[in-house]
């Protein structure tokens, strides 16, 4: 069975098992084309190859699957009962994957199971029943595909009061989902659950820390060591682009050339020259992804030298989480998903710690609902823009694209130069090095993002 995924509208792929090679002739030549020039002299380097010097290039063809193992993979796919047309039935490991889908993609009354009989939806109420089927899921599933059926079942089943207990936490396949479904429901966890809680919070934090620090540390050091501008670089540090515009008055016709009376050069930041970094959350229950994101990042900026990084987070009251940054497991669970949203007041307490605006960037990560006023928000980001601030406003930090949000607050942040988007945590770096170096920010496009 190679189908990993419970969705039961499309059916499984066929297995890429016994390939018959296809022959596609591609020129063996094709990748000189053009390097020669224009020199007669040259033109045996740049002609193409003749038709029978064509290098053969294989390509797989699957094996015909029969119609028994087609059959199969359609009865998996359509969850059995009369009306799927299959005729077929499971047995083995088979009846056991329908059975684990069963409990949860099941439809009331209209289908039926591996054994003929009704069948519906549903894993009971009772921790034993649920830790049997999280057992039966990581057998039969990729981890990728558990951590979405766990996410369902959570959102189908209301199976979140069950993760409030240890054995259930040690049973689960965690993830960033998972997280944010743990914090949200801290203020209900019992003394006995918290500590597991805070071992399945670490475990995915050390996983999102080693996978995004270093590329992280790497892209923001390089944007720093270029927004330090020198007058007599050395030439491995001269930036072309910035001297040619420099210098443009000293073009001579004659040579068809520029002459860079003065050189601009990347500088090498030193350990005392710093920007100040302020990342503004929303901890509302729809952000609970960006907000585990966004402290993994804050912890990995607090960790280099050269950034004075703020972390606050807000709802309708804000708090300043900037002294636990050396450990984003506490700055999690310090936070309190859910409730209303004020960003006014958020940035109200940012724009108060602001002491260099020049050197400053604040990201704000929200969806834009504002329970606060409006009109003092947007005049907020207007000041900040106004004394120098590098002000980005994030819709979400994570990989589900585009949340719903407020439009008219994002036309407006627009309007006042700050276009609101939704980035990937692969796009972050980049994004923070865009705007510690003063330069457009690579903005998705937000069609794509839907």
């Amino acid at each position: 069975m190679t189908s990993t995924t419970p969705d039961r509208t499309t059916p499984a792929p066929a297995p890429a098992a016994a390939a018959a090679p296809t022959t596609t002739p591609v020129p063996t030549t094709a990748t000189t084309a053009g390097t020669a020039g224009d020199d007669p002299a040259n033109a045996s380097a740049t002609a193409p190859a003749p038709a029978t010097a064509l290098a053969p290039v294989t390509t797989p063809t699957p094996a015909p699957v029969s119609e028994d193992e087609r059959l199969r993979r359609w009865r998996l796919v359509l969850g059995g009962g009369g009306a799927d047309g299959t005729g077929r039935a499971l047995s083995g490991r088979d009846a056991a994957m329908d059975g684990a889908l069963a409990s949860l993609y099941g439809r009331d009354g209209r289908g039926k199971g591996a054994d003929g009989g009704r069948r519906s939806a549903g894993l009971g109420a009772s921790a034993p029943g649920v830790a049997r089927w999280l057992g039966d899921i990581r057998t039969y599933f990729p981890s990728s595909v558990v951590q979405v059926m766990q996410r369902d079942a959570i959102d189908r089943l209301g199976l979140s009061a069950l993760l409030l207990e240890p054995e259930m936490l040690a049973a689960v396949e965690a993830d960033v989902h998972l997280v944010g479904t743990l914090l949200s429901l801290n203020k209900v966890m019992p003394e006995t659950t918290k500590e597991t809680a805070r071992a399945v919070v670490r475990k995915v934090v050390e996983q999102l820390e080693k996978k995004l620090a270093q590329r992280t540390r790497a892209t923001l050091t390089g944007a720093l060591d270029r927004s330090a501008r020198v007058s007599r670089p050395r030439h491995r540090d001269i930036d072309w682009d910035r001297t040619i515009r420099a210098n443009l008055k000293n073009y001579l016709p004659e040579y068809r050339t520029v002459v860079p009376e003065r050189l601009v050069g990347y500088g090498r930041a030193a350990q005392s020259v710093k920007k100040d970094v302020v990342l503004c959350i929303d901890q509302s229950g729809s952000m609970a992804a960006s907000v585990v994101y966004a402290s993994v990042f804050g912890a990995v900026l607090a960790s280099m030298r050269t950034l004075d990084t703020r972390l606050v987070v807000f709802d309708t009251s804000v708090i300043d989480l900037t002294d636990q940054l050396d450990d984003p497991v506490d700055v999690l669970f310090g936070t309190q998903l859910g409730g209303g949203t004020d960003i006014n007041r958020a940035l109200a307490y940012c724009q108060s710690r602001i002491t260099r605006p020049a050197d400053t960037v604040v990201v704000l990560i929200s969806d834009l609902y504002e329970g606060g006023i409006r009109d003092e928000m947007l005049k907020r980001v207007a000041a900040m823009k106004a004394s120098g601030v590098q002000f980005v406003p994030l819709l979400a930090l994570s990989d589900e694209g585009a949340p719903a949000y407020d439009r008219e607050h994002a036309a407006a942040l627009a309007a006042l130069g700050a276009p609101a988007f939704a980035c990937t945590p692969d796009l972050f770096p980049d994004v923070m090095a865009a705007a510690i170096e003063k330069r457009p920010l690579p903005i998705p496009d937000m069609a794509e993002q839907r």
